[in-house]
């Protein structure tokens, strides 16, 4: 099994795959091993739909079936190298609609949230429209406090693009830049480097239940808010953030 790991993670290097995907594709892997207790080659094409189908029925999304698809198909037909293998199709993407968050609600959540430090990333996050990965990778060179303006490196399809700044944070924001260099993290750990997303989406977590809010929001949701106030009023709004 651990030269099946080592194989999938050179493999998807090599085609220069992201490291959350390889990292989503070597836990598949190990965990239809657990399941099964016996090599992956060894099983049949029913075998593995039974055991994406418990998943399903487990309350799995269909995005994430997508996920386990996608990794078991690339181990059969790129590790394996079985063309008689039948392609697992994905089922289809439930269509949830985005849950929006008030300017209110957002508000009374930074509000609520009492480090400086946890506070600005979820200003920043609304204010800029950022997703939870572009918020933990965000740099000091990357912040223009004399235009307000962020470069976000990197982003959705590996683009690079600009987005505006509230000027309601940028004293706060000067504050925790102070003696920083331009490749730190804006928004670092208390170990030193990034946050990781997890404790992002525990900051914004705690934040929501603090303001008690009820809706079943994500982190994401602030990106959602801020497309949506934006086409309310062609800006970000009234919230000081």
């Amino acid at each position: 099994m651990i030269n099946l790991i080592d194989i999938i993670t050179r493999e998807l290097k090599l085609r220069n795959y992201s490291p959350k995907t390889i990292k989503a594709y070597t836990f598949v892997a190990r965990d239809a091993f657990n399941y099964f207790k016996k090599p992956l080659r060894e099983l049949s094409t029913e075998q593995i739909k039974e055991y994406l189908l418990k998943k399903q029925e487990r309350g799995m999304a269909s995005q994430t079936i997508a996920l386990y698809a996608n990794a078991i198909n690339f181990i059969f037909r790129e590790i394996y190298k079985k063309d008689d293998f039948e392609k697992l199709k994905h089922p289809k993407k439930t269509q949830k609609l985005p849950v929006v968050l008030s300017r209110e609600e957002i508000q009374n959540m930074i509000d609520n949230t009492d480090n400086l430090k946890h506070k600005l990333m979820l200003a920043v996050a609304y204010g800029a429209g950022l997703r939870v990965s572009e918020v933990v990778r965000l740099k000091v060179a990357d912040v223009d406090l004399n235009e307000l303006t962020l470069t976000v490196r990197q982003g959705k399809g590996k683009k690079d693009r600009l987005t505006i700044l509230s000027k309601n944070i940028k004293a706060d924001l000067e504050k925790i830049l102070v003696g920083k260099k331009n490749n730190d993290y804006v928004f670092e750990s208390e170990r030193g480097g990034g946050l990781t997303e997890m404790s992002a989406q525990k900051v914004f977590y705690l934040s929501l239940k603090k303001a008690g809010i009820k809706k079943s929001a994500s982190f994401h949701s602030l990106r959602h808010s801020f497309a949506t106030h934006l086409l309310e009023n062609g800006e970000i709004g009234r919230a000081h953030v």
